[in-house]
């Protein structure tokens, strides 16, 4: 496994609320994080049929734009009883205008009376400009409610109960949350690839 170096990295993503969380979670590592979305790197298309795929895709492309170390996270939904959907499509349910309303609604409405088991998946990528990649790949499992519960947090976030919680993720305090959801276990996987932490 190749370990990051202290300085500069790269985080793939152009989401807000992911290069919070992000940002959060390697900021003890000595780690200069700046966001694709900063440096004015285009946003590649997800092509790929899994989270690690896709992940790993982002980050290639913001290491090789970059000439930096970058990180990529593809994340998202599966419900059992939608077989799994909608998966690596979460933010696309949400359509153009990231209407996650609209897509929380649709999700409920499609699964009826079905199962509502579901789980959040993070894979994370490092990728270096050589070409390099490591990927490891978290999971949190829940329930899904309705109506939504709570406004904090992003995406799929106050419909998902996690198993052992009262809370939804959109009632959670955010530090709550990501002590210990997906993306935060898929962190603890990576730890051994990220310098020490101060």
């Amino acid at each position: 496994m190749r370990q990051l170096l202290p300085g500069r990295l790269v985080l793939a993503t152009h989401n807000p609320g992911k290069v919070v969380e992000l940002a959060e979670l390697l900021a003890p590592h000595g780690l200069d994080v700046v966001s694709a979305g900063s440096l004015g790197l285009p946003e590649p298309d997800e092509t790929e049929t899994s989270f690690i795929g896709n992940a790993r895709l982002k980050a290639l492309a913001a290491a090789t734009a970059s000439g930096l170390p970058a990180i990529a996270d593809d994340s998202g939904l599966c419900v059992d009883g939608l077989d799994g959907a909608p998966g690596i499509y979460s933010a696309r349910w949400a359509g153009p205008g990231k209407d996650f309303g609209h897509a929380m609604a649709r999700v409920n409405d499609e699964l009826g009376e079905r199962a509502r088991t579901a789980h959040f998946i993070c894979a994370l990528c490092v990728a270096w400009p050589d070409g390099h990649t490591e990927v490891v790949e978290g999971r949190v499992d829940g329930t899904l409610v309705w109506p939504p519960r709570g406004t904090n947090g992003f995406g799929y976030d106050p419909m998902f109960l996690m198993d052992g919680k009262a809370q939804t993720y959109g009632e959670m305090p955010r530090a709550e949350k990501e002590a210990d959801n997906h993306r935060a276990r898929a962190f603890r996987l990576l730890d051994a690839l990220l310098p020490s932490a101060d």
